[in-house]
């Protein structure tokens, strides 16, 4: 039998797991529905080489490594899931039948209120990018990764910028006091300001205080409560109610909230680039051979640059208690490990991305699941 295949989302995870999907030999139908009316484009450079002007809306545009040969419906999102008649409800009222269902609808911008911009979208990009011009007062809300480069970007554009975290200083949530105290620094000697209040008025207000996952319209299938993301077992199966797993369903990407290995037992989401593409590997082979699931337990990794610095990681670093292995501030270079009882759960670097590789090693041989 020709199995009908649908993958809702087609962003990164939705694409990769199509790919995957035929390189595992899957020959009957694919249809790949996603919410957006771009093809799929790569999220990273929204917030670096586009945002900053270096890189063409086109350039984001993600190749296929594979003729998909799939139904695309873009700009028509999923509504609503009929698992009990494998049917999935779009927007325009249509209903996509399926024989087996990949979920990948990924997370949107928390809401920053009226007349606050947020950067999620390749849409979002190209608009913030016409605002930040040079002598504009801009204050960025967020202490994470991508409120740093936005106010990173901003400053390169000439931009009045002003970071209000909630922290006392940015990044410690995602990384450690350590890495903090030198980003701190990195944006102070750009000229940006650092304040856990709005200081003063801006012409410009850009929110970057996290993510909701994509899992409305999954309200009524009877899954196990998904505020947090789509709560999944190692196997990357979205869990009813009852604990027990929904047939012919896999899920991968941002939207995805499942137990890591090196969360001991608790469950994570990871909206990194490598989680997506790796998740979608997994999730593609346990759809096509469910018989030989592989549970999903792969290193994750994840990037930054803040004014020619490079940021590196490996693991999850925000598990564990940070020790530095090695500090250079006159040429900003900083390697930090994070321990959680006694055992390695990430490393960080800044402008010393060669030593990124024996932590990864290290991280790979204890996680006791593998990646397809």
């Amino acid at each position: 039998m020709r199995r009908h295949l649908v993958v809702v989302g087609a962003s990164l995870a939705g694409l990769r797991t199509a790919e995957a999907l035929r390189r595992l030999g899957h020959e009957g139908p694919i249809t790949v529905v996603g919410a957006e009316q771009h093809p799929p484009y790569d999220r990273p450079p929204l917030s670096k080489g586009l945002l900053s002007g270096r890189m063409m809306p086109t350039g984001v545009r993600l190749s296929q490594a594979t003729n998909v040969g799939a139904d695309w419906q873009l700009g028509v999102p999923a509504v609503a899931l009929q698992a009990d008649v494998r049917r999935v409800e779009l927007a325009d009222g249509r209903t996509v039948p399926y024989d087996g269902l990949v979920i990948a609808t990924g997370a949107r911008a928390v809401p920053g209120g009226p007349g606050v911009r947020t950067l999620r979208s390749l849409d979002d990009a190209i608009a913030l990018r016409q605002e930040l011009r040079p002598g504009r007062r801009v204050a960025v809300l967020g202490g994470g990764f991508l409120g740093s480069e936005i106010a990173a970007v901003a400053r390169e554009r000439g931009c009045e910028v002003q970071l209000v975290t909630r922290q006392p200083l940015p990044l410690l949530t995602a990384a450690g006091e350590p890495v903090a105290a030198v980003v701190a620094e990195l944006h102070r000697r750009a000229g940006v300001t650092l304040h856990q209040e709005l200081a003063s008025s801006a012409d410009l207000v850009v929110a970057a205080t996290g993510a909701i996952p994509n899992t409305e319209w999954l309200n009524d299938a009877g899954l196990m409560p998904a505020a947090d993301g789509l709560q999944c077992d190692e196997w990357l199966r979205p869990l009813r109610a009852d604990g027990s797993v929904l047939p012919d369903v896999v899920a991968a990407g941002d939207v995805v909230r499942w137990p890591h290995p090196l969360a001991q037992g608790g469950l994570v989401s990871l909206g990194h680039w490598s989680n997506a593409v790796d998740q979608a590997e997994t999730a593609a082979y346990n759809l096509v051979f469910p018989d030989r699931a592989r549970p999903f337990g792969a290193v994750p990794s994840f990037w930054s640059d803040l004014y020619g610095v490079q940021l590196r990681a490996v693991g999850i670093p925000r598990l564990g208690t940070p020790t530095v292995e090695e500090h250079d501030p006159d040429r900003t270079r900083l390697v930090v490990t994070y321990h959680r009882d006694s055992r390695l759960v990430g490393a960080v670097t800044l402008n010393r991305t060669s030593r990124l590789a024996v932590y990864r090693a290290h991280l790979a041989a204890q996680l006791p699941l593998v990646v397809a």
